[in-house]
């Protein structure tokens, strides 16, 4: 078996209560196997890549994730917490949540439905693809070594088609009650934390906003130039007959405010806008009460951007807490594009969309565990110096500024690789063992491959 370096296993033990004694064990190969295996994510190439292709009793090891006894969502727990006391011990925790597509086929794989591809859509061109869709909750955290935000996913969520919960009697959860579920699973595990919660448009819903803020969430997400915003109800009076008011006189629409001329432009500058870097663009920003009839009232605060160049069109944000600074506010928002170049990586390097599960119980395992090695694997390289990880991303031809994600993988394989030991015979002796330099092109073979 593979052995991990000893600054790794602290962080791996950490699983370690999720399984017992013997599952632990077939586990733990498992999780090497998918750090240093190339392309495929099957359960076979991982044992191929550990030295088990001989194993005789390698279905224990795809029971791992068909059978065995174990809580996706108390690894998700314990995760989380790594993160946190990793690289968001103080200050607000800025959480993301976003939906995507594992494009998988098979009249085996019965949750998965035909949805609209959001990578190659777009407004004038609707493509359609089968597979499945995932929720998924990521922390959104600056990472010291690699001097930018990347979006760590923590907990993710199988949200099946209407047919298949059809088929089976079940009430089919739209994506706002999977991001409603995940979010308020977040707030119990952090109770105490000022929790920032950064959506797209499709969770600006009254009843998920108002959700959010009952629980302690400040969410922000955009809003609609055309949305219907009003004044704090006014203060009740004694002897008022009646029900209370919830709104007070209608504001005007923020496309109205846009097009004033006596509206009022903030220049701010935003550092990291969609990982274009800084970004100059000004911003106008009141309070104000979004309500719609029959549904929940929520005190919000809008903030409307422009670019002085035009280089896009106005937009305009919210945040349901009204008390936050608005340069902020779009701080943070921006940190959500992160979510794409996760989803993009985790793809490309971890092997999401090539495993071959076809269990109910494996494929809600299989993607949410892919996922979140992407998050050990952010552990794992916090682990190792500077210099371990400036050396697999710096070339004489190509100096990168910062290290990415694959350059991170490529880190913590060399690590796992200078761990094992070459032995050239079996003769026992006394004589220490000599550690083999991983030769340069070895390593960038074994290493670079995604």
């Amino acid at each position: 078996m593979l052995r991990l370096p000893a600054r790794f296993a602290g962080i791996i033990i950490a699983f370690a209560p999720l399984f017992v004694q013997r599952s632990w064990k077939h586990a733990q190969v498992l999780l090497i196997g998918a750090l240093l295996a190339p392309g495929q994510r099957t359960v076979a190439s991982l044992l191929r890549i550990a030295g088990l292709s001989r194993e005789r009793h390698f279905v224990n090891y795809h029971r791992i994730l068909s059978r065995a006894a174990w809580s996706p969502r108390a690894g998700a727990r314990i995760l989380l917490g790594l993160l946190v006391d990793a690289f968001a011990p103080n200050g607000p925790i800025v959480m993301a949540l976003d939906d995507t597509i594992e494009r998988r086929r098979g009249r085996r794989i019965k949750a998965r439905g035909i949805y609209r591809d959001p990578v190659r859509s777009s407004d004038a061109h609707f493509v359609k693809t089968s597979g499945l869709r995932w929720m998924s909750l990521m922390l959104l955290a600056p990472i010291p070594w690699a001097k930018r935000i990347w979006a760590l996913p923590v907990l993710t969520a199988l949200a099946p088609s209407e047919r298949f919960c059809r088929e089976r009697g079940r009430r089919h959860k739209t994506l706002i009650d999977w991001g409603r579920q995940l979010a308020l699973q977040a707030r119990r595990w952090l109770p105490e934390r000022d929790l920032i919660l950064v959506t797209d448009t499709g969770f600006s819903a009254l009843l998920f906003l108002g959700a959010m803020r009952r629980a302690g969430i400040t969410t922000i997400t955009r809003l609609r130039l055309d949305a219907a915003l009003y004044e704090p109800a006014p203060v009740r009076l004694p002897g008022t007959m009646g029900r209370p008011r919830r709104k007070g006189a209608r504001l005007p629409t923020l496309s109205e405010v846009l097009a004033t001329q006596g509206t009022r432009w903030q220049t701010v500058h935003v550092p990291g806008w969609y990982g274009a870097g800084e970004r100059t663009i000004e911003i106008a920003s009141a309070t104000a009460v979004w309500q719609h009839a029959g549904l929940p009232v929520v005190p919000i605060r809008w903030v409307l951007i422009r670019d002085p160049l035009n280089r896009f069109a106005p937009q305009a944000l919210l945040c349901t807490d009204p008390a936050r600074d608005p340069a902020r506010i779009v701080g943070w928002f921006v940190r959500r594009w992160q979510v794409e170049v996760t989803f993009q990586e985790a793809r490309a390097h971890l092997g999401v969309e090539t495993q071959r599960q076809w269990s109910d119980r494996a494929i809600a395992r299989t993607t949410p565990c892919l996922l979140a090695l992407f998050s050990i694997v952010t552990l794992l390289a916090a682990q190792l110096t500077a210099r371990e990880r400036r050396q697999v991303a710096e070339t004489a031809w190509d100096h990168k500024r910062q290290p990415t994600f694959s350059d991170a993988l490529a880190a913590v394989r060399r690590a796992i690789w200078r761990e094992q030991a070459f032995v050239t015979s079996r003769r026992r002796s006394n004589s220490a063992k000599v550690r083999v330099v991983l030769p340069d092109a070895w390593a960038y073979t074994l290493c670079q491959a995604a």
